[in-house]
């Protein structure tokens, strides 16, 4: 006899979500060849197939300002996803971070006796910590990425996986500097400096400028200095062209990307990053850093209200204290910014100290986090599936 397929609802809300969603589709049509997958979702889960209701880009919005201005939309979007998913209910609902848009959504499908798993926790170790009580009424399974995260959960009697970070299976080991600078034919000896003002178009907008005018200050010390910037979109090149315009710095040696944050970050001696999962990706990388972020002053004050840690970037917050230094908001300014920078470039012992202890958290995180979060869903199945995928592994 065949066994009908699993219905999975998957909701993404942001490009890192529509990532971390398509590794996860693949995975599972491995031990599930004929599930069926659709909800929210990106490109890149459309590329494993999966059926979108409705486009990501609806979803990603920055900072309490940016939600308010778009939370009728959002919230539409999320009625009637949810009127769907009950009249026809899925076998399994996975949310994928969002999690202001996608704890409400679980918590109205488990009441409806849906199987429902959060794939990446919120970081209530930072703030908000209130949230848990909600997330515990709303997920049958909690994913978590960091290893610190689970003894959270299990304490409040969360069912929980630890499952990794999937960018520390899908990165090197090894330093990849000399082999990264071949590729963007960069001099072996030239100073580069890697800066990534962020992929949403709101980042651009608050950060553009500031990044060129630490541009300009470092070129000031370095006149050999290299400026690499990966920008994600056409839209954020633009906005990025616009400020080098508007900051009359077209005479700086900035070479743009289209895409190749890895490889930009590989080949530079320093990095500056906007907070978020960049800065994981440059840690992974084994390079000094200068994290910073701007956001709307509104969404600022709320959010350093709620605030625990005294830092925000995931280096720091992996190792639990500060390793590599942080401006934000008011404090990022160019002088700032440039003077730690090149106080990295210069401490090269320093350099060689992160590069070990980011060696560490590399091989903690690396847990073959596809394959871990499949087996932590195809668990929350029903009894007939799981069954299926037991005789057939």
């Amino acid at each position: 006899m065949t066994l009908a397929a699993p219905r999975i609802a998957i909701a993404a809300g942001e490009a890192s979500g529509d990532l971390l969603a398509s590794h996860l589709i693949a995975a599972l049509r491995v031990r599930l060849p004929n599930a069926e997958f659709f909800g929210i979702g990106g490109p890149k889960m459309l590329g494993q197939g999966f059926d979108a209701w409705y486009p990501l880009e609806k979803l990603s919005v920055l900072g309490y300002a940016e939600a308010l201005r778009n939370y009728r939309e959002i919230s539409g979007i999320r009625s009637d996803f949810r009127r769907r998913l009950l009249a026809s209910p899925p076998d399994v609902f996975i949310g994928v971070d969002a999690p202001d848009f996608n704890l409400s959504l679980e918590k109205a499908l488990r009441r409806r006796g849906i199987a429902t798993v959060h794939y990446v926790s919120p970081s209530i170790w930072a703030w908000r910590g209130e949230r848990i009580r909600k997330i515990g009424e709303s997920v049958s399974r909690m994913l978590a990425l960091f290893p610190f995260e689970p003894a959270l959960y299990e304490a409040r009697g969360i069912p929980v996986s630890y499952v990794g970070h999937p960018l520390a299976d899908a990165l090197p080991l090894e330093d990849e500097r000399s082999a990264a600078r071949d590729v963007l034919e960069i001099a072996q000896d030239r100073a580069v400096f890697a800066l990534l003002p962020g992929s949403r178009q709101s980042e651009l907008r608050f950060m553009a400028d500031t990044f060129i005018l630490t541009a300009r200050k470092i070129l000031a010390a370095r006149p050999d200095a290299l400026f690499l910037v990966p920008l994600a979109t056409r839209e954020t090149r633009l906005l990025f062209e616009e400020a080098i315009y508007r900051c009359e710095a077209r005479d700086l040696p900035i070479r743009m990307l289209f895409g190749h944050a890895h490889e930009a970050m590989a080949a530079a001696d320093v990095v500056l990053v906007a907070s978020g999962t960049a800065t994981l990706e440059a840690a992974l990388l084994k390079r000094p850093m200068v994290i910073t972020y701007r956001m709307a002053p509104f969404s600022y004050r709320l959010m350093k209200g709620k605030g625990y840690l005294p830092y925000v970037g995931l280096p720091n917050v992996l190792a639990g204290r500060f390793v590599v230094p942080e401006f934000i908001q008011d404090d990022a300014t160019p002088d700032n910014l440039s003077q730690a920078l090149l106080n990295l470039y210069e401490d090269r012992a320093n350099a060689a100290r992160l590069a070990d202890l980011f060696h560490d958290m590399h091989v903690q995180l690396r847990q073959n986090t596809a394959e871990k979060a499949a087996d932590a869903v195809i668990d929350c199945l029903p009894s007939t599936f799981r069954s299926h995928v037991a005789v057939s592994a």
